[in-house]
């Protein structure tokens, strides 16, 4: 009985684990909680799943591939006898921007825990890729129809598309604090309503001039 009383005794005073035994009395580790009252056992974050951050430069690279290529765009209209040299160039840029996507892609299917969706990162490389996409065409479609000269609409347009372009890339150069991206978003939705502006204009231009009806074809597809 003595033996017992003094037992619980020393239980009470944490000299004795559960089960009566001389056993470390546990140290917990808890996140987030800067005033934790365990002493010694001083609060701690612990990310036991770590996220991929490396999807972050790669997105970065993907934008910076993108408005590379507008910027040869603005260059293939203002130096416009230089159009093969720069469609050519245009074209590696397109064949980058794929080899990019592809990497992004495998490394989406390796990775346990991304940065955000699935679903999103695919949405987020295959919009790019359109964009790349769409780039290169223009320049390739006035190769193939035969433009002798561009129309000052025509490099007004790729003016606004590197604007377009320099406000994406900052939007992804943000994106890993995912914090004020709105600003990027609302100014490109500025641009695309400038430019709708513009193309109306033009195309009303196109049937009021008394142009060549195959020419009206082909600048309209563009």
């Amino acid at each position: 009985p003595h033996d017992t009383f003094d037992r619980g005794q020393r239980r009470k005073r944490g000299e004795l684990g559960r089960f009566g035994r001389n056993e470390p009395v546990p140290c917990r580790v808890e996140a987030a909680r800067p005033h934790s009252p365990l002493g010694a056992c001083r609060s701690m974050r612990i990310s036991l799943i770590p996220r991929e951050t490396k999807f972050f430069d790669m997105f970065i690279e993907d934008a910076n591939n993108v408005l590379g290529a507008a910027r040869l765009l603005e260059q293939f209209f203002r130096n416009y006898d230089d159009r093969e040299r720069l469609a050519s160039q245009l074209r590696n840029a397109e064949h980058a921007g794929d080899q990019i996507s592809h990497e992004i892609g495998q490394k989406l299917e390796s990775t346990f825990v991304t940065p955000f969706d699935r679903e999103d990162i695919h949405a987020l490389i295959s919009r790019i890729d359109d964009i790349l996409d769409l780039i290169e065409e223009v320049a390739d479609t006035c190769i193939l129809y035969g433009i002798s000269a561009p129309t000052p609409v025509a490099l007004q347009q790729a003016e606004i598309i590197v604007r377009q372009c320099e406000q994406l890339q900052s939007a992804i150069i943000n994106l890993r604090h995912f914090k004020e991206l709105s600003a990027y978003w609302i100014e490109v939705r500025r641009l695309e309503n400038e430019g709708a502006r513009i193309v109306r204009h033009a195309i009303a231009e196109l049937f009021t001039n008394g142009q060549d009806a195959v020419d009206i074809i082909k600048w309209k597809d563009l």
